[in-house]
């Protein structure tokens, strides 16, 4: 019998987790269906309701409803709890576990995909939302030497700074942009919606150290305003967030099916030149 997914969101018609997933699920031999929701924005849990009850196994969770399946959950894992954000659900019964993959996708990519360990490394977080908050805990598991978090709102980077804190003892420095000063970064990862509006955030190209990864985490964009002032700089290993979004969604696979599918072939299909 054929085992149903889905990816629920709206707009949903932008996602590539069908196309992932279903990847996924021949490699590995799998028998599953993997489908795009529609949900209106006020009836997630109506929709979400709707596709257990027709036999839904599980499903991922896009933009704007990832804090409404953090409320709908019964069990969140600690990486939901931290980020305040779902992004993977599954279903047995009348529970709903809930996890977020997205910095552990995040983590894998730049570790194993780009083979660039963080152990020791500088890493400066640019923006405080829901991708930052996702991210924190595995960069810092990853045990860094220094981890900055500047926002335009320095509240909400402390705010989020003492969060991460509660669960790891590694101090996160929060700071405005205009704090950064003269201060370089081994690792400099853009987790601001900037990208997706060509804008860019009020960043100066000497946070960028020799040798540095820029990293943005918006995919499919090409040269985004981030990376090509990285790329002014003088970085040569620039890295956009195809890589990420094939990570997490190889460790949801994981989480439901028990098996991990390898990630190469669905990062060369989904990359964008960065030119």
């Amino acid at each position: 019998m054929t085992d149903r997914y889905a990816v629920i969101g709206n707009p949903i018609e932008q996602s590539k987790s069908p196309l992932i997933h279903t990847a996924f699920a021949q490699v590995t031999g799998h028998d599953i269906s993997y489908t795009k929701v529609l949900a209106p924005l006020d009836g997630f849990a109506d929709t979400v309701d709707a596709f257990r009850a027709a036999g839904g196994r599980g499903m991922n969770v896009t933009a704007p409803f990832k804090l409404d399946a953090c409320e709908y959950a019964t069990d969140l894992a600690p990486s939901a709890q931290m980020a305040g954000a779902v992004n993977a659900m599954k279903f047995d019964g009348d529970r709903v576990f809930a996890e977020n993959f997205d910095g552990v996708g995040l983590v894998r990519d730049m570790v194993h995909n780009l083979a660039r360990p963080l152990k020791g490394q500088r890493v400066l977080l640019l923006g405080a939302g829901g991708a930052t908050r996702g991210a924190l805990l595995p960069l810092l598991a990853q045990q860094p030497a220094q981890v900055v978090l500047v926002n335009r709102t320095v509240a909400k980077a402390h705010e989020l700074s003492a969060l991460a804190q509660r669960h790891n003892p590694l101090q996160v420095q929060a700071l405005g942009y205009e704090d950064l000063h003269d201060m370089a970064f081994d690792v400099v990862i853009n987790a601001t919606s900037a990208s997706l509006t060509a804008q860019l955030p009020p960043l100066k190209a000497q946070v960028f150290a020799p040798g540095s990864l820029a990293y943005e985490l918006a995919y499919g964009k090409g040269l985004t305003p981030f990376l090509k002032l990285a790329q002014q700089a003088g970085v040569t290993h620039l890295a956009d967030g195809v890589g990420m979004l094939a990570e997490q969604a190889a460790e949801a696979f994981a989480w439901w099916r028990g098996v991990r599918p390898d990630t190469a072939a669905v990062i060369h299909q989904l990359t964008v030149p960065l030119v």
